[in-house]
């Protein structure tokens, strides 16, 4: 049984009026506050006094001073900066904060705006692509140094649980397109990025209560990540090595087992569970497997080229995966929700990805040391 880390003890303490020095913010709700830096927050818009805000409030850590900046800029109504609104998602990258939507008076917007910190120069970009629509309450975290991801929020009249990608460098709007179980369309809720998964907590959706459940959407950046590899079962030999693969994307994923541990191993740990193979198991490479290869046909309705059987395989180990979890989970009953891996599936006939959400169950339902039966199961499909 693994030991429970005992929690560090934390306190909170009430900033005095004489801790920093400047015009404090006048008292608002609705605002967005994001670290800059290693000195610098910066706060923007909100509501208070049944009006909302524009102003920007700038605390300078190392020095604890607050102050207000000079702003300049220019909009595409001639604006020196983002309208007046509460209720929308502020993102940093590297010194530039990026703001969306939100609310003003009755009205949703849609509009995108950046400040960039160093100069105190606001500019309304002017995106294109899969524009999402004017919202308020949504969430939103930044990939990398570059992209920002976006989820959920209100349109004014219903919730929503679309997922949208910014592109920073080139404003191109990317809306991802997602499969299976996702998550109840909500408002209000929290989006974090964590070691390549964005984190969906909470909200609010309809008429039901407020939401306290934890989704895992995998698969939003461009490195590589083992667990989203096509290598959910690797060969294993006497000497526990993953099997040679060849062909481009297959080259890159032994590269990387070579450098780290093998995908399954390395999602077992990540859940916090072991995970065991026999010494005597042999599994045969997929694509020297023509039962394999002629079950991958049957799937996409004709034999496909040597050269896209890696691409099909890749999809159906991928189905078998998913369908043996979701069999094993259908037959437990569980009462805590526990996070796990998000899964996007990739095929050489589709120009875009396509993602899935996963709702994952306590971690200890998931038998890891039976997947590789998977591998004997899919000839049963054949049969039925």
């Amino acid at each position: 049984m693994t030991p429970q880390l005992q929690p560090k003890q934390m306190h909170w303490a009430r900033a005095d009026s004489s801790d920093f020095g400047g015009q404090i913010p006048a008292p608002r709700s609705g605002h967005t506050a994001v670290s800059i830096g290693k000195s610098k927050v910066v706060v923007f818009g909100g509501f208070a006094d049944k009006r909302f805000l524009s102003d920007i409030a700038v605390y300078d850590v190392e020095n604890r001073l607050w102050y207000t900046p000079e702003c300049n800029g220019s909009g595409s109504d001639g604006q020196a900066g983002p309208s007046p609104r509460a209720f929308h998602v502020a993102i940093v990258i590297d010194c530039n904060m990026f703001i969306f939507g939100g609310r003003s008076g009755g009205k949703r917007l849609g509009d995108f705006w950046m400040l960039d910190t160093d100069i105190w120069q606001w500019s309304e970009l002017t995106g294109f692509g899969d524009l999402p629509s004017p919202r308020e309450f949504a969430a939103a975290s930044a990939i990398g140094n570059r992209k920002i991801v976006m989820y959920g929020g209100w349109d004014g009249k219903k919730w929503l649980s679309d997922v949208y990608i910014m592109d920073t460098m080139s404003l191109e709007w990317t809306e991802l397109s997602v499969t299976g179980s996702v998550p109840p369309p909500r408002c209000g809720h929290s989006a974090t990025m964590i070691e390549k998964r964005l984190l969906v907590f909470g909200g609010r959706g309809g008429a039901g209560p407020i939401m306290g459940d934890l989704w895992a959407l995998k698969g939003v950046t461009e490195e590589g990540d083992p667990i989203a590899k096509r290598d959910l079962v690797p060969n294993v030999d006497s000497d526990s090595k993953p099997s040679n693969v060849t062909g481009g994307a297959q080259h890159s994923a032994s590269q990387e087992s070579q450098a780290g541990e093998p995908p399954m191993i390395d999602l077992a740990k990540l859940l916090g569970i072991s995970l065991s193979f026999e010494a005597s198991a042999s599994f045969v490479d997929e694509i020297n497997d023509k039962e394999l290869i002629e079950l991958s046909s049957m799937l996409f309705g004709e034999s496909p080229p040597t050269s896209d059987q890696h691409a099909c395989i890749q999809v159906l180990m991928s189905q078998l995966f998913c369908n043996q979890i979701q069999s094993h989970w259908s037959m437990k009953k569980c009462d805590v929700f526990f996070l796990g891996a998000w899964e996007n599936s990739f095929t050489s006939f589709c120009e875009r990805e396509v993602h899935r959400f996963f709702h994952l169950k306590n971690a200890s339902e998931l038998r890891m040391d039976d997947i590789p039966i998977l591998l004997m199961e899919y000839g049963k499909l054949l049969s039925t």
